[in-house]
């Protein structure tokens, strides 16, 4: 059972100001975090890989703080990776059966960013294949599972990194974000989960859908995913789609609320997307907290275009250029689902996709100017609480926008801030979360909010033997 005492389950914030007081060490952390690991994750199957390089940067860590000068924000925390995203001497398989197997020659920007500020990689957690779909499983790994619940899934794609962060396998974890990939996992796992605004951390190299997804931090609580942004977000030339440098701490500002600010609960991402009363009560419940915190509260709908037309389109035709990268002999490898979306898909013309990229700035010119009113959207993150593990796929289509993303693809195609954050639980125990959204590059508003919700309805871990 892990108590207020326990490193593994501590936050990085708490960590940091150990380190410095000189009451807990980075090697002391990483042992704490590692027998937990060892002890839990034979059942969460979080992790594709553990970094056997942990223990020597962990030590390293340690004697910086001994002698006062330690290198960054992070020093000694350990993060995780995750497995679409590159890592010096391991290789990015992907989830994949079809990836390569070879170990990355150079890290990723957002791991150079972590690493620069002194974190310690312990390892890479699970994906779904190439980040295609929500189920945490992949044909390489198998499956994932929900630390609330085994018999249910984390999530995903970033699958793996929801698990860690809910199981207490250390405090900071990557996330990528194509269409919900940081944010359902965050909603199913009850943890937090940013996807900041594109470009704010830089990718190389960008993945199947590069042109809508972001990078991000996910974490047990608002500060340290904060906190963690302030090392990825450097500008990489390697990206070119990355913002210019701006070196800030993003939890300055985070304690102001949201006294003033005019917030829109959002019903209606552009088509009736489907939302279930366990939503419905977690929605109803964060607009009163945050109407009771000062805010502006009122229901208003920007006029969105029917959402499901476009990522329909992004996401198909990402998927078929992907399995047309493979050899026809080898792809009965891939997932099934997989293969299903871009057999689908695979016939879309480029008009009609040019035509879908109309559509996505359209949508992202409607909620700019939805934004000139309001500050904040609010809106649930998923239809339902966290499925099984174990249960059939159906169709993948169909349950893009019925049982996975219909509220989170959305701000893909518009390039906005949005994060995930818990708010109460089913009368089964499992998390229910919402959802809140700003405009471009103000991703310090959703930062403000979702620390507003955390401090009114705050959220615990699950009781691991």
């Amino acid at each position: 059972m892990q108590t207020a005492t326990d490193p593994a389950v501590m936050t990085a914030e708490d960590l940091l100001g150990h380190y410095a007081r000189r009451s807990l060490s980075p090697v002391e952390v990483l042992e704490a975090v590692t027998e937990r690991v060892a002890r839990l994750n034979p059942t969460l199957n979080a992790f594709a890989v553990l970094a056997p390089e942990a223990r020597e940067a962990a030590v390293a860590s340690e004697r910086r703080w001994q002698a006062g000068r330690p290198i960054g924000a992070l020093d000694g925390v350990p993060v995780t990776v995750k497995d679409l995203v590159d890592l010096a001497g391991h290789p990015t398989r992907r989830g994949s059966r079809l990836s390569d197997e070879a170990a990355a020659t150079a890290d990723a920007p957002s791991v150079a960013g972590l690493k620069a500020a002194g974190a310690v990689i312990l390892g890479k957690t699970t994906t779904t294949e190439f980040g295609w779909k929500s189920p945490g499983d992949c044909p390489l790994h198998g499956i994932t599972r929900n630390p609330w619940n085994p018999a249910h899934t984390p999530g995903g794609s970033s699958s793996g990194a929801g698990a860690a962060a809910a199981a207490g396998f250390g405090p900071l974890h990557i996330g990528t974000d194509a269409g919900g990939s940081i944010r359902i996992p965050a909603a199913w796992s009850g943890v937090v989960g940013l996807k900041p605004s594109f470009g704010r951390v830089p990718q190389w190299p960008l993945g199947a859908f590069g042109h809508v997804a972001a990078l991000g931090p996910m974490a047990r609580s608002v500060r340290d995913a904060a906190l963690m942004l302030g090392a990825m977000a450097r500008f990489d030339l390697r990206d070119p789609y990355a913002l210019p440098d701006d070196p800030r701490d993003w939890r300055e500002g985070i304690e102001e609320g949201v006294a003033e600010l005019r917030v829109a609960v959002l019903r209606r991402p552009g088509f009736d997307a489907p939302v279930d009363w366990d939503g419905l009560a977690a929605l109803d419940d964060a607009a009163r907290l945050l109407a009771e915190a000062g805010a502006e509260v009122t229901e208003a709908d920007p006029g969105l275009p029917d959402t499901r037309a476009i990522f329909g389109r992004v996401w198909g035709v990402a998927l078929a250029r992907l399995v047309q990268s493979f050899p026809e002999a080898r792809r009965h490898l891939l997932d099934p689902g997989l293969l299903e979306v871009a057999r689908a898909a695979g016939g879309v013309s480029a008009i009609e996709f040019l035509d879908g990229e109309a559509m996505r700035i359209a949508a992202a010119h409607a909620m700019a100017r939805f934004h000139q009113t309001y500050d904040l959207v609010l809106c649930p993150t998923v239809p339902a609480a966290a499925p099984l593990a174990e249960a059939p796929l159906g169709d993948p289509m169909e349950a893009l926008w019925t049982a996975w993303a219909p509220w989170t693809f959305a701000f893909n195609l518009t390039r906005q801030p949005a994060i995930a954050v818990p708010m109460g639980f089913t009368a089964e125990g499992l998390p229910r979360s919402v959802q809140v959204a700003a405009a471009l590059y103000r991703d310090d508003l959703v930062l403000r909010a979702a620390r507003t919700l955390e401090v009114a309805q705050p959220f615990p871990m699950p009781e691991l033997a």
